[in-house]
Order: C-alpha cells, then structure tokens, then sequence
C-alpha cells in the first residue's frame, strides 16, 4: 500500500437534501484523522480545502438541485485528486456530501486510463445513489453519482474525467461493489437491476456474513488493480454513527464494519478514498467523526486481532 497519503477536504452539502454535510471534512481533522494516519507510519499531507460555490437552498430544475455548483465542486475535487495521484499518492477525500464521489472517481478511473490499471470500486452505503432525473424523488444529486459515474446523468457531470480524449461514461458498473444498502427508491431499484450492478445488501450480509460478502467483493484483485473505496459514513447503524443526514436503520454493526474495513486493508491495494456524508450538525460530541477516523485506521492497517499481518 502507498504510505504517502494526501488529505483533500470538500467542505460542501451543495448535493444533500440536509445542511451540515459542509462541515464534514473540518470535524474528521478535529478527531485526528491526520496524527492517527502518522502514528501508523504513513507520510500524511494536508492540502487543506477546495473552495467552490456556496450553497443557493434552491428548489430542482429540470430533475436536478444546484447542477451548475454541483458541477463546480465535482470539477474541483477531480483536479484536487488526479493531482495528488499523479504524484504518486494516496488521496483521502474528506466530504462534503457524497455527490463529490463524482468528481474523486473521474479522477481515478482517468488515472487508471493513463497507468494501465484496473478499477475496482467498493461503494459502502446504506443507498444504492443510482438515481437519475427522472427517477429522484427530490432532486438532490448526493443520490445520483454512481449513475452518473455509469454515463447515466446530465453531460456535465459525465464528461468531468474525459480530459485524455476519453469519450463515454467514467467507469463500467461491473467495477463496482455496493455494500451495506437497505434504501432504494422503486424506480431506482429496477435501474439497478437494469445495469447489472452488484450489490450485497443489508439482507445479503444478514445472510451470509461480512466475511463472505468481502470475500465477494474482493475476488479477482491483483497487483494490477487500483482499489477506490467510497465510505458513505450513512453505511453504519445509525445507532453508531447518528451524525449523518440521511440515517437508515439495519446498518452494519461497529464489529462487522471493523472487519470489512481490515479486509480490505489485508489485500494491500487501497490507493484512494472517499469519506462522505459525515455531518457534525447531527452528530452527538463528535462521535460518528471519532469512529469513521476509527474504521480509516483499520483500512489502513491497524488491527483489532493480536495477528501477524506478514
């Protein structure tokens, strides 16, 4: 795993239906994601904040809240990350509300274009974010980005990672693995199942475990595969993590997130990620930042186990 790590905060909710997404990145650094990252050995730089457009509290139009900002911030997040990736490092994107997943996984999938690598995305959520325009119930993109990453989307926010002559959608659905989800809306449910995309759902993990679903989620990586991992803090019970605006009871418990995070850190090929959602206005003294900080240290290599890790 690459031990230099990049901090990019996105302090927006310009996607949410809740304010409070916008002081997100801000409240992971006062729980210490920067000197915990360090106490592990890794390098860790922060780049501080991408600015964009205040948030208008605007009704939709034409299907979509705050397009023209949504853009802008997205923009900015795929500069911000592509930069620190052709550097050579590792960017922790720190939300802001999850629609700037968009501008971060542009930025990867045309980093891979260039490096010659595969990407394989685990979307940890408690929805699946497959809306589009005509399916939203409200509007709000923080529920449309994997759709739009798909080419399902309006053009402005499909083409943000075509700077390489690219043409067409960022990624392919089968690169994804959605995790933890328990809300869909119907319309989107049947789009879901439309594309193909592969999701292991609350009753899924109810079902057969975290350990078989990581296990699935996992397979087929190599040397080759760039591993982007999009944490949407919401993935967890709220009864562990209430500083979320869009809570959904069901979600993973803090003992079955702790091992999906430690399996992926035992592949060894995390090499970029997304924290998301996080919204300090809800949260109760600061403790759904304290346990996302928590689980990023296990992602990267702290071990709950007395076990070697070779």
């Amino acid at each position: 795993m690459n031990r230099q790590i990049s901090l990019i905060g996105a302090p927006t909710d310009i996607g949410a239906g809740a304010r409070g997404a916008s002081m997100g990145p801000e409240a992971l650094r006062v729980a210490g994601i920067q000197p915990i990252l360090e106490s592990h050995g890794l390098q860790v730089r922060d780049t501080g904040n991408v600015s964009g457009p205040s948030n208008p509290w605007l009704p939709p139009t034409d299907g979509y809240r705050h397009l023209n900002e949504v853009v802008a911030w997205n923009q900015a997040v795929h500069d911000a990350v592509f930069t620190e990736l052709q550097q050579g490092r590792l960017p922790i994107l720190l939300g802001g509300d999850h629609c700037l997943g968009i501008g971060s996984i542009s930025a990867v999938a045309r980093h891979c274009r260039a490096v010659g690598k595969k990407l394989r995305v685990l979307w940890l959520d408690a929805h699946a974010d497959f809306n589009t325009s005509v399916l939203t119930p409200s509007g709000n993109i923080h529920g449309m980005p994997v759709a739009c990453l798909c080419g399902h989307g309006p053009r402005a926010l499909i083409e943000i990672g075509g700077h390489d002559g690219h043409k067409g959608p960022a990624i392919n659905p089968k690169w994804v693995r959605q995790i933890g989800i328990r809300s869909v809306d119907p319309g989107e449910k049947r789009f879901v199942h439309e594309v193909g995309l592969e999701v292991f759902d609350m009753r899924y993990i109810d079902e057969e475990g975290m350990r078989q679903t990581m296990e699935l989620a996992l397979a087929t990586l190599d040397e080759n595969t760039h591993l982007h991992v999009s944490f949407d803090v919401d993935f967890l019970d709220p009864d562990i993590a209430p500083g979320v605006g869009t809570t959904v009871p069901g979600g993973p418990t803090y003992r079955e997130a702790q091992l999906c995070m430690e399996m992926i850190a035992d592949t060894g090929f995390l090499a970029s990620l997304d924290v998301m959602e996080l919204n300090p206005a809800l949260d109760v003294r600061n403790k759904t930042a304290v346990l996302a900080v928590d689980l990023i240290e296990s992602l990267f290599g702290k071990s709950t186990l007395m076990r070697d890790r070779g």
